[in-house]
């Protein structure tokens, strides 16, 4: 006979089975009972108490997907539910395992409208795997088995259970489930021999790869792969840590801001192999580089979900495989690329001459504080950012060495730099972590710092500071030049800031400064925060704001 327990206890013995070691969350009353429950497993998961919703599924999702596991967040009902949503459709964009737990009213209370109640299958049904509620605590196993095993199975993504009050103080003596497998289709001998065929065949060949799912294994097995073959390598929008950018078959990445000549490789290459990637806006710049619904590129594409292929692009080959099954068959697999040489020093070549540094307007040269850092970080170093021009010169001039090296939102979500740079310094204590934001980025959940300082995440912020939301700004000049209105911000001293907080804090409004204090902010073994002034025009790695206006205006 299974001894009684109540449904929040259930609950949180569910939770250790399935290996979860850190849990996020903002406290709230409405799942009071598995608080409680997690106090008795408090050596077993780590509580992360946050300072805003947000902020904690946030952390979830990066720490999801720094692990490779699924990861778990819990939130009150109604406000932290609604604040808690940006993680979940970060998760649900970046196919990232996430458990959001949500409280809820108890069932003697559900449709009246009571105190904070919400419909949560309406509300996340459409950026979520699956929502449901967990209205007896004798299917609290089921339930919870079925939430990891969707999470991490076919296309990876978050899952939504909800926890009626009633029923986490309920008992029951139900026995518990076994741990979840994750479950992956792999590719037929059948698809292997014509993805051989088609390359053998190919004149200007260019792997893509992106998407979730990836193991040092697999990237390592893609890597001996194109190596082997001479393929030339690109990575997906914020996917950039897929492939040693430092191997000569990296080409670069294909989102936002893209290499020019990079552009034209992918839209001249004949045979495109994408693997993982789901080919979305930023990766194809709107759709354009690979044509839809037919390419003109011959598309192999490889991806965990089937509903993903032939979802927007018809292909010349089409596998339904996870990523590890694919680089394992990979291996056997013998092809030709002497041929390909040329094209592939082209490629790689255009790569090099896209990362020569390029000046911007102001004392703050943005493209030496990068090439510093890259030379400067130890190769596992984590670097973590969230939305906004800012981040192009990261993405840009920093060579990402392998998984999990980046961690940033395939959504283009702001606010993430900051919980993502905590949760990967909570996940690798041991490794270097710097997270990369922007003025507005950052005080989108700039407050917690203060969780950072509690759990001791030593993680240096940058904040790039230029006094505005700079990416809309950019826009604005570009579609109403001269007209701006409601993006110019009248930012704190940040530095300040974080030393209210206790953190580190360092201004730098030289180039020549950044080194020292970089160095100072590392050794001060506690979470520290540069602030990085530059001028306002320094808008991209490319342009300058009165460039895009000046062209704007001639084009009235």
């Amino acid at each position: 006979m299974n001894a009684m327990r109540t449904g929040a206890q259930v609950l949180v013995d569910a939770l250790k089975i399935h290996g979860v070691d850190t849990a996020f969350c903002v406290p709230g009353e409405s799942y009071l009972a598995v608080l409680d429950a997690l106090y008795d497993a408090r050596e077993a998961i780590r509580l992360i108490v946050c300072r805003q919703d947000g902020g904690a599924s946030y952390m979830a999702e990066a720490y999801g997907k720094v692990t490779g596991r699924p990861s778990v967040c819990f939130v009150t009902r109604g406000p932290g539910a609604s604040n808690g949503s940006i993680g979940l459709h970060t998760a649900y964009q970046d196919s990232t395992p996430l458990v959001l737990f949500i409280g809820q009213v108890g069932g003697d209370f559900v449709e009246r409208e009571a105190f904070q109640e919400v419909d949560y299958r309406r509300m996340f049904g459409p950026m979520a795997k699956w929502v449901a509620s967990i209205d007896r605590a004798e299917r609290v196993p089921e339930f919870v088995s079925h939430a990891f095993h969707l999470a991490m199975s076919g296309r990876r993504g978050p899952v939504v259970l909800a926890l009626p009050e009633d029923m986490l103080t309920a008992t029951t003596s139900v026995a518990d489930a076994k741990r979840y497998q994750e479950i992956q289709a792999s590719p037929a001998a059948a698809d292997m021999e014509r993805l051989r065929a088609l390359l053998e065949a190919a004149q200007r060949p260019l792997m893509m790869l992106g998407g979730s799912g990836w193991t040092r294994e697999a990237c390592a097995g893609v890597e001996r792969f194109a190596q082997a073959a001479g393929i030339p390598v690109v990575c997906g929008f914020r996917c950039q840590d897929l492939f040693d950018n430092r191997n000569e078959c990296y080409a670069g990445d294909a989102g936002i801001g893209i290499n020019p000549d990079l552009a034209q490789a992918v839209k001249d290459a004949d045979v495109l192999l994408v693997v993982g990637e789901r080919l979305g806006e930023m990766t194809t710049s709107g759709y354009t580089l690979v044509e839809s619904p037919c390419p003109k590129q011959k598309l192999i594409h490889v991806h965990a979900g089937a509903a993903e292929l032939g979802r927007v692009y018809q292909g010349e080959l089409l596998i339904n495989s996870g990523m590890p099954q694919f680089a394992a068959a990979l291996q056997g697999l013998r092809v030709e690329g002497s041929k390909w040489a040329a094209w592939r020093a082209l490629v790689r070549g255009n790569f090099l001459k896209w990362q020569e540094p390029r000046a911007n307007p102001g004392k703050v040269q943005m493209a030496e504080i990068i090439l510093w850092l890259r030379e400067r970080l130890p190769p596992d170093s984590i670097i973590t950012n969230g939305a906004g021009n800012f981040s192009g010169w990261a993405q840009r001039y920093y060579r990402y060495t392998g998984l999990r090296t980046q961690v940033a939102p395939v959504s283009g979500s702001m606010g993430y730099g900051v919980p993502a740079g905590i949760a990967a310094k909570l996940a690798h204590p041991e490794r270097v972590v710097v997270s990369i934001n922007g003025d507005g980025d950052f005080l989108m959940n700039g407050q917690e710092l203060a969780t950072a300082v509690q759990y001791g995440a030593a993680v240096v912020f940058l904040v790039v500071n230029n006094g505005m939301y700079g990416t809309i700004r950019m826009h604005q000049e570009r579609e109403y030049p001269g007209r701006v209105h409601g993006t110019a911000l009248a930012n704190p001293d940040f530095a300040a800031l974080a030393r209210a907080y206790g953190a580190h804090g360092e201004l730098v409004e030289e180039t020549a400064q950044f080194a020292s204090a970089f160095e100072r902010s590392l050794a001060a073994g506690k979470p520290a925060l540069i602030e990085v002034r530059i001028d306002p025009e320094a808008i991209t790695t490319a342009t300058t704001l009165q460039a895009i206006k000046q062209r704007a205006l001639k084009a009235i």
